[in-house]
């Protein structure tokens, strides 16, 4: 009844994100701690009770589990570190490096089987002592070459082994009786021991209630050890059934529950929260970055360097949130996650880099998500940036820019790096948002060191800015009649603007007609921009006191 089942629980965890919390990798860790703990007890318990009738030779053999487990470490494990270099020098997996492991592995359960300690322990020792220093690529391989028989062939023959020995019709209704309690002292029992325990080490109400239900996954874990006990002898029929029908209670309850007791807000919260404390409050300034993966985001990287004007210290936060992938298939393997996942940090390093050579340090903050949309708005909420890049494709656009206060901007899909001289061209219009579109023109053009175009209005609004523009040093010059940003509105609908692939950047309001490569949109409530104190970046004149 002590028993949780670890891999059941940390696939409950990943399926709900929870194992990015505080709460999850208390879980994982106790449940670690347990899983090891009810291993060895289990050991001591078919030494002590089965030693004799269960092993094929003395009992005494029992007591030489010991130094065999000793001889495998310190014996056979230096001789197993020589698989690793057969595995590079072939570059792949062997027949005879996969026999090694086969025939091992057959070893070590016949050896303890013969010992009077469960074969389940000799494979379970033959895989620990197997290479981990330079040996990922081979356990992986290996992992998936047995995967392809334990998953798709004896996992689902051990369900239905394990099946054909419950009987349900055998069971009286004194068995039912005893089943309830065995069921209440079961679920109480383990809620009651992590909820205590965690209240008592200054764990709040909320988190040990969480911790108290997930500690009643047991799973796979717990049929393997009836199942043992059953062979042993130690289990009758009625109580292996009722046991059986506890373990999958348990584990189909705990989905229910955790739904009431850790809702998915709450979880997406916390993640977010993590994530916050992760990237620490020492910024003053912060910019998040939301990445595709099929854009050029370096260009949203240079954008948001820009907005920042020149503030420090400060940082870029890249948000890399890729949906939840496709449904985990046995004996699947992970080779395409691996390799998905290798291109996506070498995505992001590339955005490290250039932050780095711009000044800036970049933060990437990157996982699965079941609801990516749902994700990014929590992590706007919590972490407040004072800007915000976008893409203009992103389907989570529209909700993050509704959740954030700051100045964002918005890049249309389809633009790629710009070329070193394109002028910055600006479409003015007289709201806030054209403020934001005029500043952030202005902030682009004194980082790429390039001129701005502003669109002939002659209000007495367009003339102040102007002038004010001017007299900080940038550059500033009429719109030309050619400028594409006049042509834009010959792009195929839902396509890339024709200023993405000439040499000016036309920057517009967010909603403007025809649509510019960047679109920019003021803060919440914001008030008409002062250009003759607003911070322009590093190269501009210094407001005029």
């Amino acid at each position: 009844m002590s028993i949780t089942a670890f891999p059941v629980l940390a696939r409950i965890l990943t399926d709900r994100r929870m194992h990015r919390t505080e709460t999850g990798g208390l879980a994982l860790a106790c449940a670690a701690t347990d899983d090891i703990l009810a291993w060895t007890l289990l050991a001591v318990v078919i030494g002590i009770a089965g030693g004799g009738d269960h092993g094929h030779g003395p009992g005494w053999l029992v007591v030489l589990a010991v130094p065999f487990a000793l001889v495998a470490i310190f014996v056979v494990r230096p001789v197993l570190t020589r698989l690793t270099g057969m595995y590079h020098r072939a570059g792949e997996l062997t027949p005879t490096v996969l026999s090694i492991v086969l025939v091992g592995l057959l070893l070590f359960a016949a050896a303890t089987e013969y010992l009077g300690v469960h074969y389940i322990f000799g494979a379970f020792l033959f895989g620990a002592i197997l290479p981990h220093e330079d040996a990922a690529a081979l356990r992986h391989e290996i992992l998936v070459r047995l995967e392809q028989i334990s998953v798709l062939l004896l996992l689902p023959v051990f369900f239905l082994v394990s099946g054909l020995k419950v009987d349900l019709r055998g069971l009286s209704a004194e068995n039912l009786l005893q089943l309830v309690a065995i069921l209440a002292v079961a679920i109480a029992g383990k809620y009651a021991g992590a909820y205590v325990g965690a209240r008592s080490a200054g764990v709040p109400h909320w988190q040990a209630n969480a911790l108290g239900v997930l500690m009643n996954t047991r799973g796979l874990t717990e049929l393997v050890i009836l199942n043992v006990g059953h062979e042993l002898g130690l289990l009758g029929d009625e109580l292996f059934t009722m046991m059986v029908v506890m373990a999958l209670v348990t584990t189909v309850m705990t989905g229910p529950l955790l739904g009431v007791a850790y809702p998915a807000r709450r979880v997406a919260r916390d993640i977010a929260e993590a994530e916050r404390a992760a990237l620490g409050d020492e910024a003053v300034d912060r910019v998040l970055v939301l990445s595709r993966r099929d854009a050029d985001n370096q260009v949203a990287v240079g954008l948001a360097v820009a907005m920042l004007a020149g503030a420090r210290p400060a940082e870029l936060v890249v948000a890399d949130l890729q949906p939840q992938g496709r449904p985990l298939e046995v004996g699947s393997g992970l080779s395409g996650e691996l390799a998905e996942m290798a291109t996506q940090m070498e995505r992001q390093e590339v955005l490290v880099r250039q932050g780095h050579e711009l000044g800036v340090p970049v933060r990437v903050i990157a996982h699965p998500s079941g609801d990516v949309g749902a994700d990014l708005v929590e992590l706007v909420r919590v972490l407040r940036p004072q800007g915000l890049v976008v893409w203009s494709d992103d389907p989570a656009a529209d909700a993050v820019l509704a959740a954030a206060e700051c100045p964002a901007a918005v890049v249309a899909a389809g633009t790629v790096a710009f070329p070193p001289d394109a002028a910055v061209s600006v479409r003015w219009s007289s709201d806030t948002d054209g403020d934001a579109a005029v500043l952030l023109g202005a902030r682009l053009a004194v980082a790429r060191g390039v001129p701005l175009h502003l669109s002939a209005d002659r209000g007495r609004r367009a003339a102040a800015v102007r002038t004010a523009l001017v007299g900080r040093g940038l550059d500033v010059r009429d719109a030309p009649a050619e400028d594409p940003a006049e042509d834009a509105a010959a792009a195929p609908a839902g396509g890339p603007v024709a200023a993405l692939s000439v040499a000016v950047i036309d920057v517009a309001a967010l909603g403007a007609e025809p649509r510019p490569a960047l679109a920019a949109r003021a803060e919440v409530d914001a008030v008409p921009v002062d250009f003759t104190t607003v911070a322009l970046g590093l190269s501009a004149a210094a407001p005029t006191p």
